[in-house]
């Protein structure tokens, strides 16, 4: 089956593959917003992509009727091993795409145009990374599949594991998003959600953002 194509051919992939250290439970499954962390995320990046896929190795990922792409890289090798199996996973899939957007699960509040405003400057090889207050985020980024092999070359050698690193070898452009106002506090709209006092928190800033 081929990409669906309400917003043209723009395929999306959640990263819900990390281990959760910080957390001392799966990110995924948090409940939240009367499901879980995962449902929630993959809805709100569905709204802005062509297809959706999921990078984990199952648990609540198996139960969203989303494709569930594990990594290829053995050994917990990072978000880069995530984005290499989602562009593997949608190559042959979205033939026509030139991009990948992705998330990660622990950042529910991502821009509603995040995607939009990603791919204005994701031309040709260009990785496109989002920003905001002079912080940069990588895992909410746009990439292209040119890099595919390469970033698979990378990878095979077990001491390249540093997005930052892998970043400062090709072109990529950064693009700002400013802070959501809310009646609580202005909230940086890539809000990651590490510990329990952070769910917390996210939990409280729900109703303020939506």
């Amino acid at each position: 089956m081929q990409c669906a194509l309400p917003h043209g051919t723009r395929p999306g992939l959640v990263l819900a593959g990390g281990l959760s250290r910080r957390m001392g439970v799966s990110k995924p499954d948090l409940s939240f917003d009367g499901s879980s962390l995962l449902a929630f995320v993959a809805r709100r990046l569905a709204a802005q992509v062509s297809d959706l896929a999921v990078n984990a190795d199952g648990g609540s990922a198996t139960e969203l009727s989303l494709p569930v792409v594990p990594d290829i890289i053995p050994g917990h090798a990072g978000p880069l091993s995530g984005v290499l199996a989602g562009l593997r996973h949608f190559e042959a899939r979205c033939p026509a795409a030139s991009h990948m957007i992705t998330v990660p699960v622990d950042g529910p509040f991502f821009p509603v145009d995040l995607a939009n405003r990603l791919m204005e400057f994701a031309d040709g090889d260009a990785i496109a990374i989002a920003t905001s207050s002079g912080r940069v985020h990588p895992v909410f980024a746009a990439w292209p599949f040119s890099l595919a092999d390469d970033l698979g070359s990378w990878l095979a050698d077990p001491e390249n594991r540093r997005l930052t690193s892998f970043l400062a070898r090709h072109l990529h452009r950064e693009v700002a998003f400013p802070l959501i106002d809310t009646p609580l506090r202005p909230v940086d709209p890539f809000f990651n959600i590490n510990t329990p006092a952070d769910l917390d928190e996210a939990v409280s800033l729900l109703d303020a953002i939506r």
